[in-house]
C-alpha cells in the first residue's frame, strides 16, 4: 500500500493531468465561490448539519454562515435507514432544494455520496445539485456501497478512478457559484498505510479540479496535524459525536491547518435526545403540561417559522 500510495501521481490519466494544468494557468477561474469568499473573510468557517427545511432555517436564524446537508442525516430522517448506501442521488438532490430555500442567505453544501457511479452519473449528480440552489458538495473515493466515513468495513476505489471523477464534476461545474469538496475514505484501509494513502489521494484529488481536500476520519491529533502539513490547498475537517476523531474548536483546527469545519450530525443527535425524552415523558405521564420548559411554545415555534410574514402576504392580497 505504501508504494501505491507513493506513485498514485504518476497514474493519473493524461486528460486529467491536461485539464488540471489548464486550470492551474488559470487559478482565478475557481476562486469566486460564496464558500471561497467565507473563507478568506473568516479564516475558519464552522458548517453545521441540517437535513430538512426546518433544521436548515435554524441554521440560518442562529447565525451560522454555512450549512451542510449530511447524507448520513438524511439516510435517518427520510428513509428511517442508516449511512449504508441505501440513499439515492435524486433524494438528496430533492431535499437539496427545500433546504437551499428555506436557508437562502447562506450558502449550503451537499453530501453527493459516492457521485451515483461513474464519471457520467458525477456529472448528472452535479448538476441536478446545482439547479436545487446548492453551493457545493462532498464527493467520496468509497466503493459502493458506500458507508458512513466512521464505521467500519469500507473500501475505496482505484485513485485515478476517483480523480477522473473529480475532474469531470470540475467540468460539470463550469463557472458556477459550487464548491467541489474531494473526500477520501482511505485511512479507514489500513492502520498502517492508510493515512499516507489518504494523504497522497487528497493532493491528486486537488490537481485534478477539487477546490478542497477532505480526509476522513483520522484517529488522532497527530494525525491531523499531518494532514495540514501534507494536504494541498483548502481543508475540510469532520467533528462527530462519539465519531473515532477528537473534537476540536474551530479556532484549534486552524492552528492545525484546516479552514472548514463541519459539524454533519450535530442538530441530528440533538433533535434525537429531544424527541425520545419527550416521547419518553409522554408514554409515561400521559402529558407534557410538567415539562413544557424542554419543547418550544407555541409562540417561539410561529416565529422560527416566520408566520406573521404569511399573515402579512395574506392581508396583502386579500383586498383585491
Amino acid at each position: 500500500m505504501a508504494a501505491k500510495a507513493a506513485s498514485l501521481q504518476c497514474s493519473i490519466p493524461n486528460s486529467v493531468r491536461s485539464n488540471a494544468r489548464i486550470r492551474s494557468m488559470n487559478p482565478t477561474a475557481r476562486m469566486q465561490t460564496r464558500i471561497h469568499r467565507l473563507i478568506e473573510d473568516q479564516g475558519i468557517v464552522l458548517m453545521p448539519g441540517c437535513y430538512d427545511a426546518l433544521s436548515a432555517a435554524i441554521v440560518q436564524k442562529t447565525g451560522f454562515s454555512a450549512g451542510f446537508i449530511s447524507g448520513y442525516a438524511l439516510s435517518a430522517s427520510l428513509l428511517g435507514k442508516p449511512d449504508f448506501g441505501l440513499l439515492t442521488p435524486p433524494e438528496m438532490a430533492e431535499t437539496a432544494r427545500f433546504v437551499c430555500a428555506a436557508a437562502s442567505l447562506i450558502p449550503i453544501i451537499a453530501d453527493a455520496d459516492t457521485g451515483g457511479g461513474n464519471a457520467l452519473n458525477v456529472q448528472r449528480t452535479v448538476k441536478d445539485l446545482i439547479a436545487a440552489g446548492a453551493a457545493g458538495c462532498f464527493l467520496e473515493d468509497q466503493a459502493w456501497p458506500k458507508k458512513c466515513g466512521h464505521m467500519r468495513g469500507k473500501q475505496v476505489i482505484p485513485a485515478e478512478e476517483h480523480a477522473a471523477k473529480i475532474a469531470s464534476a470540475r467540468d460539470a461545474i463550469g463557472d458556477t457559484d459550487f464548491f467541489l469538496v474531494a473526500r477520501t475514505d482511505a485511512r479507514a484501509t489500513s492502520a498502517k498505510h492508510g493515512l499516507s494513502d489518504a494523504i497522497s489521494r487528497a493532493n491528486l484529488y486537488m490537481e485534478a479540479g477539487a477546490d478542497a481536500c477532505f480526509v476522513e476520519a483520522p484517529r488522532s491529533d497527530d494525525e491531523l496535524k499531518e494532514i495540514g502539513r501534507s494536504t494541498n490547498g483548502y481543508r475540510v475537517c469532520n467533528m462527530i459525536e462519539g465519531g473515532v476523531t477528537p473534537l476540536h474548536t474551530p479556532e484549534e483546527l486552524k492552528a492545525m491547518g484546516f479552514h472548514l469545519i463541519v459539524h454533519p450530525l450535530t442538530s441530528l443527535y440533538a433533535s434525537a435526545r429531544a424527541i425520545l425524552d419527550t416521547l419518553k415523558t409522554l408514554r409515561e405521564n400521559g402529558t407534557t403540561r410538567d415539562h413544557l420548559q424542554k419543547m418550544a411554545t407555541f409562540e417561539e415555534f410561529n416565529q422560527l417559522v416566520d408566520l406573521q410574514s404569511w399573515f402579512k402576504i395574506e392581508k396583502r392580497y386579500s383586498n383585491f
